[in-house]
């Protein structure tokens, strides 16, 4: 069954137009107070047009696992868009690529750190450093983009 179907019968079962489902607000869990994520949020908030919700997460490892991050490619914020998982500065088109094309066993995408020049970390006068961006999910982990 296509994620479109799905989308639209779980809509008609809810009683929720499928539009309004496919564009809920946007959840990133972050550390307290990190102002990197808020420039992230607002590059993810003005390219998707929805809400960012930001919730400062004192206890985001816990979160982080039961969203199947791996550790190692942990950052300072987890979002949640269509039921997907974003670990950190991921750029907002990987983001629609992986959501527009939901490879088989990818439950998300993640960046780990916070590599200069990724979205939210760019600084003026800093140059970019090179990044890869991970699929990751059941099927194992594999380099999704690099940047």
């Amino acid at each position: 069954m296509n994620r479109s179907f799905r989308v639209a019968m779980a809509a008609l079962l809810l009683g929720i137009p499928a539009t309004a489902m496919a564009a809920a607000d946007i959840a990133m869990h972050r550390d307290p107070g990190c102002p990197c994520c808020e420039k992230w949020a607002q590059q993810v908030k003005a390219q998707f047009g929805r809400a960012v919700r930001v919730v400062d997460d004192a206890n985001r490892p816990a979160f982080m696992k039961a969203r199947g991050v791996p550790r190692d490619l942990a950052s300072c914020h987890t979002a949640i868009i269509d039921g997907m998982t974003f670990e950190g500065h991921v750029p907002i088109a990987d983001m629609k690529r992986v959501l527009a094309t939901h490879p088989k066993g990818v439950t998300g995408l993640a960046v780990a750190g916070m590599p200069m020049g990724s979205p939210g970390m760019e600084m003026p006068g800093m140059k970019a450093q090179a990044y890869d961006v991970i699929a990751f999910g059941p099927s194992g982990r594999r380099v999704f983009a690099r940047h």
